[in-house]
């Protein structure tokens, strides 16, 4: 449900570059009056739809990409998804950032993946990192970076089940597909652990090929006043920027709490209104895994394979702002050492109903 590096000053030679990166709706970065590099490594960013400013997912990677961009001094540009787009539209972005001198790009989402295994094969001089996907056909030079989502939905789960005065929480996930049902299958086993009799609503907005669901608010109000109107008063959603539709449902709702996603939500400003209402979120270190691929290829090494953030590697987490979730850390650190221990182990799709 969109979170950085310093990145020298960006000079595109040739009108091709600058006539591709337009084309594919890139933003080049100049940092010339604060890099501390010398602009040899130039960084390319393809966002999933929402892109920079969705509050959550997007936003968390964009954050990886400003940390480079102010402690690195590697060279940025970026380039925006657009709703209902073909898959040649995601192939003609990453070839417009490699024409336009970019020979390290990040693709932010499993939706690329198509795309990143077509372009990696045809351009092996490029390295290649796609977030929250891998395939087993994926060339060489291409780098998975995954996170554990279902660890740190668990304990999102283990939060609600403890907060919920009606014993009644619910789930909302963006598109129905194998990386979301992860959210849903640790948040699901959290509450369980907690309540087993606890009921948990479960609504996803879109399916596969739609991927509106990650980027519609409307669409996220309107299934949390749903799970609001049959009884949940917690509603956990992982859709992107959908989700800023789910939380002004909830906190429109008294008593109700909404659980955030990727990004700490309570502390972004678009949502600073209804941080009130925000119980925690369950962040996913996106913009960790950015910076830290960025700085190994920054440091001349070669990554490639599946990188995993899990939660022993702090890759996800609760976020504590608004000391919601203060007096139950007793619990939650219970059910983090658990995992880190592998004393429990945390489905990665959800049981059978």
């Amino acid at each position: 449900m969109r979170r950085s590096m310093k990145l020298a000053a960006v000079v595109l030679s040739g009108s091709l570059g600058m006539a591709s990166l337009a084309a594919c709706g890139a933003k080049s970065t100049d940092t010339s009056s604060s890099g501390s590099g010398d602009g040899s490594l130039k960084v390319g960013m393809a966002y999933d739809i929402g892109g920079r400013g969705d509050q959550s997912f997007n936003d968390s990677a964009a954050r990886g990409l400003d940390k480079a961009k102010s402690e690195l001094g590697v060279g940025v540009t970026e380039a925006e998804a657009k709703q209902g787009e073909a898959e040649a539209d995601k192939e003609t972005r990453l070839k417009n950032l490699i024409d336009a001198g970019y020979k390290t790009i990040i693709a932010v989402g499993f939706v690329y993946q198509p795309a990143v295994n077509k372009v990696a094969k045809d351009n092996p001089n490029v390295k290649f990192a796609i977030i929250d996907s891998n395939d087993k056909d994926q060339p060489a030079n291409v780098t998975s970076l995954l996170f554990a989502e279902q660890e740190g939905s668990y304990l999102a789960g283990v939060a609600a089940a403890n907060k919920s005065k009606a014993k009644h929480v619910g789930f909302i996930g963006g598109v129905q597909s194998e990386l979301i049902k992860k959210f849903e299958a640790g948040f699901k086993a959290g509450v369980k652990s907690v309540d087993p009799n606890m009921a948990v609503e479960t609504t996803y907005l879109t399916t596969p090929p739609d991927f509106t669901g990650f980027s519609s608010p409307d669409k996220g109000k309107e299934a949390a006043q749903g799970q609001l109107d049959k009884g949940a008063d917690v509603i956990y959603t992982a859709a992107g920027s959908s989700g800023n539709g789910a939380i002004e449902a909830v906190a429109n709702k008294q008593g109700a709490l909404a659980i955030g996603v990727d990004s700490d939500q309570a502390s972004q400003p678009a949502l600073a209104k209804y941080k009130g209402s925000i119980l925690t979120s369950m962040v996913k270190n996106v913009d960790t895994a950015v910076f830290s691929y960025v700085q190994s290829v920054k440091q001349g090494q070669s990554p490639t394979g599946v990188k995993l953030f899990d939660l022993k590697a702090d890759g996800v987490s609760l976020a504590t702002t608004g000391g919601k979730i203060d007096d139950i850390q007793d619990k939650l650190k219970a059910a983090a050492d658990a995992i880190k221990s592998g004393a429990t182990t945390i489905p990665t799709a959800p049981a059978a109903q």
